[in-house]
């Protein structure tokens, strides 16, 4: 597919970035049902490492099979699809160039938790050339006493892949002791997570949809003098796209945890209108069965291509 004036504008954006970089990036742009309209909707399935295999997929038994998800994305029309190394070694080879792949170089598991958590590397940018990746994903935890170790291992991963020709989409999910549970979510702390993502180097840029508690003294006052505007949702995912570069990086936002499908659209279309890229949407999808997970996918793109 042609690039379109959208996507040339947005490809614009990254113009430090090498010609291969760039490329790539197009590749997940201009792909699927979305391609050219310079929105996204990837399927990203990392939750059988991260939450376990009969939590993830013992409600939609397909999903026990890596194939199953390569089918899901490709037959719905997204532009990506996401997960950790096994995953897509499984399909790589048999569905190879039917769409673009972002391969998750860090994950962790439910088996131990700790309250400031840090994601194991279990993939390199070698991998993600070998396997064709389009891009490579990476996890961050704003909050956690870890994240300065974080910080740089993205920082390093990204140089690597940068060089190789590869753009990057950072997972930036706050989360440790410094913040209450609700804090997670709060506009403020979102917005923050965002732009952190941006300045270490992220192409794009994944954030869980903002509530308008905001957590931080200092930011409330902020907030409260400027009248910054957070009553509804499009508000906040406005804000948190200015502060990725005045919307000059793409910012995508997740599913969340299982919700019904009316609140999903109502979100997709808040997310749209405050100026959002789409979304990146796993549970929420490939839990159901593929019928209704096509009918998901597509209902969404077409909220997005509005």
């Amino acid at each position: 597919m042609a690039s379109s004036d959208r996507v040339r504008q947005i490809l614009s954006w990254y113009s430090s970035d090498n010609p291969g970089t760039v490329a790539n990036l197009a590749r997940l742009l201009n792909h699927g049902t979305l391609g050219g309209t310079g929105r996204m909707v990837i399927l990203p399935v990392v939750q059988g490492f991260e939450h376990g295999p009969a939590r993830s997929f013992a409600q939609n038994a397909a999903g026990y099979d890596p194939d199953y998800h390569f089918q899901l994305a490709i037959e719905s029309g997204c532009n990506a699809y996401a997960a950790p190394l096994g995953f897509i070694e499984m399909g790589a080879m048999k569905f190879a160039g039917q769409i673009p792949l972002i391969l998750k170089l860090n994950n962790s598991d439910s088996l131990a938790k700790f309250d400031d958590p840090a994601s194991a590397v279990t993939a390199s940018v070698k991998d993600a050339l070998r396997l064709g990746c389009s891009a490579i994903g990476y996890t961050i935890y704003p909050g956690s006493k870890q994240r300065n170790t974080m910080y740089e291992h993205l920082r390093e991963l990204i140089a690597e892949a940068k060089s190789v020709g590869l753009p990057s989409v950072v997972w930036s999910y706050p989360r440790g002791t410094s913040l209450s549970k609700d804090g997670e979510t709060a506009i403020d702390v979102c917005a923050y997570a965002a732009q952190i993502a941006a300045q270490l180097g992220a192409h794009v840029i994944k954030v869980k949809p903002p509530t308008a508690k905001i957590e931080q003294k200092e930011a409330a006052a902020v907030f409260e003098k400027y009248k910054i505007p957070t009553e509804t949702l499009a508000d906040r995912v406005r804000h948190v796209v200015q502060s990725s570069f005045n919307g000059k990086r793409i910012v995508i936002f997740s599913g969340g945890e299982a919700k019904g499908t009316e609140q999903i659209l109502e979100d997709a279309k808040q997310i749209r209108d405050g100026g959002g890229f789409g979304a990146i949407i796993g549970r929420n999808s490939f839990q159901r069965p593929k019928a209704e997970a096509i009918q998901l996918l597509g209902d969404l793109m077409k909220i997005y291509k509005q």
